[in-house]
């Protein structure tokens, strides 16, 4: 290996991190505030690539049946719900209509514009619609109702989500894969190193968005209320924060971030139902790294998943994967050793 293609490499490999480091953050975000280990989060990155190649042929995407059938799932369970505590019917169509609005505006809004070959960055902005809205429902479908369970229960609950989405997945898009065109053509030679638009497309994306994040948590009132609910719950509870709507809320961010990271990555590489789960594991490596915890932590363990798979790719690649997924075993060994568990008798 030279120096050309080690710079290739690390180009390659710090594109693909920044992606991870989206997903990384998501992961942190949800399992502070919540206590899930959101092993679904790639299908995010799937749905959003996948929307956006149906609008591109100028197609009614499956998202849009796909969000239809969650939102009247999550409608028929919060009636049952009201059902059993006896409340009052106008209160109930109230809250039906609170949970329709949005998902039956947007599909419609899809449904007339699809056939329209919108320009890509009214696509995208579609598709981020689309798909940020199965966050909220989906934690209301699988998460609300267990938010005391213990983490194993949720990671249980995770795994399970995750077939179920990967299975509906396969029904409402296909098992065909696509390939989105790049947002921005444009193309540099450095030296050695053919820079693309899409490579800093995705470079600023990541780091509007990071920055967004930071902003966020520190100046609305919203983030803080967040933070607080990840520090303390039943101090946030107390203080009169809904531990409920803070779920709801992160499991929001972590779908606009996925649904983002999906625009992103389309480009470069093909895009299955199944894929983001591969995806959505290397961001999850990188929150391993920074122990569930730390956000910019989260950032380093990204950019160092992305290196070490473009690396990997070049010594091995046909073990890639194995090397990316086995880099987590020492830091896993590491945390163990530094932070014994001990259970409760």
């Amino acid at each position: 290996m030279d120096a050309t293609i080690a710079g290739i490499l690390a180009l390659d490999g710090l594109t693909n991190g920044a992606v991870y480091a989206l997903l990384a953050l998501a992961t942190v975000l949800v399992f502070a505030v919540t206590r899930v280990i959101f092993i679904p989060q790639g299908e995010f990155v799937a749905f959003a690539a996948l929307t956006l190649a149906f609008l591109q042929m100028g197609q009614v995407p499956g998202t849009v049946w796909f969000l239809l059938v969650m939102a009247a799932a999550v409608v028929l369970q919060d009636l049952a719900a009201g059902w059993r505590q006896r409340r009052p019917a106008a209160r109930l169509a109230a809250q039906a209509a609170r949970t329709l609005a949005f998902p039956v505006a947007v599909s419609l809004l899809t449904m007339w514009l699809a056939p329209m070959q919108l320009p890509m960055l009214a696509q995208a902005a579609l598709t981020m619609a689309l798909v940020t809205p199965f966050g909220s429902l989906l934690y209301r479908l699988a998460y609300e109702s267990l938010a005391d369970a213990s983490v194993l229960v949720l990671l249980i609950v995770s795994v399970g989500v995750h077939f179920a989405l990967v299975g509906l997945g396969l029904f409402f898009f296909g098992a065909e894969g696509f390939r989105n065109p790049s947002f921005w053509d444009q193309r540099w030679q450095l030296g050695p190193l053919t820079l693309s638009g899409q490579t800093l497309f995705i470079f600023a994306a990541s780091f509007g968005l990071i920055v967004a994040l930071w902003l966020f948590f520190e100046r609305s009132l919203a983030g803080k209320a967040l933070r607080a609910t990840a520090v303390n719950r039943l101090g946030a509870r107390l203080m009169g924060i809904s531990s409920s709507s803070a779920g709801r809320l992160s499991f929001t961010m972590a779908a606009f971030i996925g649904a983002l990271s999906g625009l992103l990555i389309g480009p470069t590489t093909t895009i299955f139902y199944d894929t983001g789960f591969l995806i959505g594991l290397k961001g999850f490596v990188a929150a391993v790294f920074a122990g569930l915890a730390s956000y910019p932590l989260a950032l380093v363990g990204a950019l160092g998943v992305g290196l070490l798979e473009a690396y990997g790719s070049f010594w091995a690649s046909a073990y890639k994967e194995v090397i990316v997924f086995a880099a987590i075993l020492p830091v896993l060994l590491w945390r163990s050793l530094r932070d014994p568990h001990h259970e409760d008798h």
